[in-house]
């Protein structure tokens, strides 16, 4: 399993980064992304450490941690700006909140996201056909989340992002142990997306894509 877009106690996750890493890879992961709430009050903050630990974490567990981010709250015409400024400070994988109906997220969020050179755009909500064209055209990946609340709209999320041709993704947007995927959510978020179980595959293609431009880096 790769899973881009989990969080740690430096944002609102519950465990520490070691804790997090080894419990993903117990449950089959071989690949993960770290990527806690940032914005410009403590990005500089979150990422050097995150990235230090994942570095440590990745030679000695046996999992490829990247370190990464999630753009929360920005406002959408900095987003761009913001994103630059996550890659100088060394994030590999950059996610941001996208307009989930679980939280009032500024409108808008989503069209710059897409445009603004990120990895993936998460729980997008009432997903625009005419954002998930811009994703397809910028190689921006979509997300399906098995996150309660933001998971509500990912049959409508799928069937734009196909509609589009756009990159799928499944990511659980962890906060707590309970939160880390394993087979029987995954096959129930797919079938709840109207998306055939052999789906995944694809999914996991995709992920790898975006894990492989960083991989040498590491």
């Amino acid at each position: 399993m790769i899973d881009l877009h989990m969080h740690t106690l430096f944002s609102d996750g519950v465990l520490l980064p070691s804790e997090l890493v080894y419990r993903a890879k117990y449950n089959g992961y071989v690949s993960m992304a770290i990527t806690d709430h940032v914005d410009y009050s403590n990005m500089d903050f979150v990422i050097g450490r995150v990235a230090k630990v994942a570095s440590i974490l990745t030679q000695n567990y046996g999992i490829l941690v990247l370190p990464g981010v999630e753009l929360t709250y920005v406002p959408p015409k900095l987003i761009k700006d913001a994103a630059g400024e996550c890659r100088k400070l060394g994030a590999k994988v950059i996610v941001v909140h996208g307009e989930t109906v679980a939280e009032t997220v500024p409108p808008e969020t989503n069209a710059y996201a897409v445009e603004a050179g990120i990895d993936i755009l998460a729980h997008p909500g009432h997903l625009l056909l005419k954002d998930a064209e811009r994703a397809a055209k910028n190689g921006v990946a979509i997300e399906i989340t098995t996150r309660l609340g933001h998971k509500a709209t990912n049959r409508e999320v799928a069937a734009a992002a196909v509609k589009a041709g756009a990159k799928l993704v499944l990511n659980s947007d962890t906060h707590t142990p309970e939160n880390i995927l394993n087979k029987k959510v995954i096959a129930e978020t797919l079938s709840d997306s109207s998306l055939p179980e052999e789906y995944y595959e694809i999914m996991i293609k995709n992920s790898r894509e975006i894990v492989s431009k960083y991989q040498k880096k590491e």
